[in-house]
């Protein structure tokens, strides 16, 4: 496999501020108020329980990584290397896909809390506002990246930072404006049963999706595959820990049967209280760099993605266009940019991170399954997976349940797509060909 060009190399705790700028803007800034309204209280049982699950895929794909240090492709590449270029071709496009509509759900994030601080309302502003931040963060992206990287390290303290100033703010509120009651966890009817959970579990899978982006530049990692298995454990143990303080945090300041799905349930909380206007400035100016810097993330990743297909000889040339230079694919962020903004037009927040997760389910169970494979081959990197095999049955048998429990038309929607796909791919096969290929399946 070709190696990835430039000579940009990465500190560990770079990498993991990459994989935290992608995890918290999605989860933290957007989903945590989805959660809350499918689930109620019980979204913080849907948070630990994905958590627990991104820990389990996180140190997966530390080995996995550690096997195929110069992969860029994340879960694409560790199936096209176990089974080959027909389950690898579905795999990276369905994988692509899903970081190309994740860049619509952060960047709608991004848009709903800039119109809420400069009071507009409609519809309208929010999409105007994401549509601009993918242009500009394309740009960003085409510099390179290292200044990409960089940039991300520098606003994941400062969120972090503001995060904590929102935690510590939400107590206070709650308790001088009166809302501070058991009461406000206990939701409605609706947000009661196993059901609820499942359903607030799957948008809050995408939360966590982040942490592949530094799968996707491991070997720009000092350390190699062990550093990038460390950045990614610490991105998504940190990340947990802050999704379970701010979805407590915002039950203290409103009932959970309050919240409606939206993409700036901050805001809402601290409109709900009547929170000092300089907490909200901060709160949402924190929310701004947060799904900024999460969906540069996404573009970064998903452009690496492509990019190592086409390098794998399954999509044209043209994605193997890149900077040597500044390390990127330029063509890749174009066209992740315009799925983005394409994707903004295909529904409520929840429904496009619904999109997202299906590729990223399906793509972390054949992940699971190659582990699986190349440990029968005996092939092992310098990391490996903690109490194999048994938390790898685990997290296979987590993503059939939550695979299954995807909303009907996400589920219509993915399966339509593999179809095609599979026929895609064996028209190409067969079309290169000079004569038609009879396999005898059976003697």
């Amino acid at each position: 496999m070709k190696r990835w060009h430039g000579s940009g190399v990465i500190s560990v705790p770079v990498a993991t501020a990459v994989g935290l700028g992608a995890i918290i803007g999605a989860g933290i800034f957007v989903l945590s108020g989805t959660a809350i309204a499918l689930a109620g209280a019980n979204a913080l049982f849907s948070f630990i329980l994905v958590g627990i699950l991104a820990v389990i895929i996180a140190v997966q794909f530390g080995e996995l990584g550690s096997i195929m240090p110069n992969a860029k492709g994340a879960s694409f590449s560790y199936t096209y290397n176990a089974f080959g270029s027909e389950l690898g071709f579905i795999i990276g496009i369905l994988l692509y896909f899903s970081f190309a509509t994740a860049i619509s759900a952060i960047a709608l994030g991004f848009g709903s809390y800039l119109s809420s601080v400069l009071l507009l309302h409609g519809n309208n502003y929010p999409i105007m506002f994401a549509i601009l931040l993918i242009f500009i963060l394309s740009i960003v992206n085409i510099i390179g990246i290292k200044k990409a990287a960089r940039l991300d390290s520098f606003l994941v303290l400062i969120k972090l930072l503001i995060l904590t100033v929102f935690i510590i703010s939400a107590v206070l509120l709650a308790h001088f404006s009166g809302t501070l009651n058991l009461n406000n966890f206990h939701g409605s009817a609706r947000q009661s049963g196993v059901l609820p959970v499942l359903s607030a579990s799957i948008a809050v899978f995408f939360a966590y999706s982040g942490f592949q982006s530094i799968s996707t530049i491991t070997s720009n990692v000092r350390g190699g595959a062990s550093g990038a298995a460390r950045a990614i454990v610490l991105s998504v143990v940190i990340s947990m820990i802050f999704y379970i303080l701010v979805i407590f945090a915002l039950m203290l300041m409103v009932p959970a049967s309050k919240f409606v799905i939206s993409a700036d349930p901050l805001s809402f909380a601290l409109k709900y209280v009547r929170a000092p206007y300089s907490i909200f400035i901060l709160v949402d100016a924190g929310a701004l760099m947060a799904t900024a810097s999460a969906t540069l993330a996404m573009i970064l990743t998903s452009s690496r993605v492509i990019y190592q297909i086409s390098e794998n000889k399954l999509l044209p040339g043209f994605f193997r266009k890149y900077d040597r230079k500044r390390d990127v694919p330029i063509n890749g962020v174009i066209l992740s940019a315009l799925i983005g903004v394409a994707m903004l037009f295909s529904g409520n927040i929840y429904i496009i991170a619904a999109i997202s997760n299906f590729g990223l389910l399906i793509s972390y169970l054949v992940s699971s399954l190659a582990l699986i494979h190349f440990r029968r081959n005996n092939k092992t990197g310098s990391f490996k997976t903690p109490f194999y095999p048994y938390i790898t049955v685990i997290s296979i048998v987590m993503l059939l349940v939550f695979i299954l429990g995807m909303p009907r038309e996400v589920l219509d929607i993915g399966m339509i797509l593999i179809i095609i796909l599979l026929m895609l791919y064996y028209f190409l096969v067969e079309f290169k060909r000079d004569r038609v290929i009879h396999e005898e399946l059976f003697k």
